[in-house]
């Protein structure tokens, strides 16, 4: 979030432009994205991998999805969390981790009484969020 007096709005448009000029994605996206079970940014993304921090609020849970074309590791660094992975069922604790091979059906649960916090590491040839097949969602998403 940038914040500015209002009698310097022409600079912002000017960093801005400065932004779009030398093609970084800050100038039309926010690095982090909101979902009704808490947020995720993008720290870093390279040809074939990309790397999240994924922040779960409370009780709330991600879709049960699958993707055709990227694998996810993810890391818990605080909180825990409940992994659903194919028929199999882990509770992650801090410095645990899940690996979920590309394909698997798959859900991240914070069963917790606080935020859950994982780094979650995708790699294959397509990273984009249209990469989600949904089969259950709490929240009626498509």
């Amino acid at each position: 979030m940038l914040a500015a007096h209002r009698g310097h709005a022409q600079d912002v448009k000017r960093l801005v432009d400065r932004l779009k000029a030398a093609g970084r994605s800050e100038a039309v996206a926010h690095n982090r994205t909101y979902r009704p079970w808490g947020f995720y940014e993008s720290l870093i993304r390279g040809d074939r991998f990309q790397v999240k921090r994924i922040v779960v609020n409370p009780g709330q849970k991600l879709s049960l999805q699958k993707h055709y074309h990227r694998a996810e590791h993810w890391v818990v660094v605080s909180g825990s969390a409940l992994v659903t992975r194919g028929d199999e069922q882990l509770l992650l604790h801090e410095n645990e981790s899940a690996y979920i091979p590309l394909g698997a059906v798959h859900r991240l649960e914070n069963p917790g009484k606080i935020a859950l916090a994982v780094i979650e590491v995708q790699s294959g040839p397509y990273l984009n969020e249209d990469d989600i097949v949904r089969l259950e969602d709490t929240y009626g998403r498509a």
